[in-house]
């Protein structure tokens, strides 16, 4: 990873930040993206862009720009910007829906469309986006969430067809991840069975790198070890 510069969204969430730091001590340059307050500020290997509205294309290609001038070019984009609700269909809201397809879709939508001619240039770029075990066969509860993934799912597969010999797209399908608020929500489940942050982080980073240059359009699971 040494040398390359990746832009990634959701940088304040538990698994944005495990990715930035394991891209940069691997030798990698950072450009954070999120909604939330970040730390911000800049150094030679990171810099944050804070209250960006990724579901607005115009400040999604705003905050990609940036980040490309910055660093003077973009090698890898990955979609961790995201969102979840546990809500059944007959007692639920149809706006949950339209949220969680605004967060986990369209966000990854925009960026990667404000990415892609940096990634073109790069002569090597990459797009990592984030899908969802649970999308493969949704349960009670999960419709709205499953459905969303489900659609990152068939963007990550649209993009790699339209990209193939450009850009590699390929998804990470993770099951649960182990962060301190899973495990709040769910105080009562096997941890170990969970996927953790770093686990994910490492196969996240492969496909960012020079050495996954044969995957593109793969939906890869990562359940953990047990």
């Amino acid at each position: 990873m040494h040398g390359k510069v990746i832009v990634i969204t959701g940088c304040s969430g538990a698994l944005g930040k495990v990715v930035a730091d394991a891209a940069i001590a691997r030798g990698a340059k950072v450009a954070g993206i999120d909604r939330a307050a970040v730390n911000g500020g800049a150094t030679a290997d990171r810099i944050e862009f804070d209250g960006v509205d990724l579901t607005d294309s115009e400040q999604a290609l705003r905050a990609v720009d940036a980040a490309a001038a910055h660093f003077g070019r973009l090698d890898a984009l990955v979609n961790i910007a995201g969102a979840f609700a546990f809500e059944t269909i007959a007692d639920g809201d149809s706006k949950t829906w339209q949220h969680l397809y605004a967060i986990n879709v369209t966000t990854a939508l925009n960026t990667s469309r404000a990415a892609i001619p940096h990634l073109v240039a790069s002569g090597a770029g990459r797009i990592v986006n984030i899908g969802a075990t649970g999308a493969l066969q949704a349960g009670a509860g999960m419709g709205a969430y499953a459905a969303s993934k489900a659609a990152v799912h068939r963007l990550t597969e649209a993009l790699a067809s339209e990209l193939k010999g450009k850009v590699t797209v390929n998804a990470v399908l993770p099951s649960t991840i182990d962060t301190p608020a899973n495990r709040r929500d769910m105080p009562k489940a096997d941890f170990a069975t969970w996927v953790t942050a770093q686990e994910l982080a490492n196969v996240i980073l492969f496909l960012a790198s020079d050495a996954a240059t044969g995957v593109t359009g793969a939906l890869i699971p990562v359940r953990g070890r047990v």
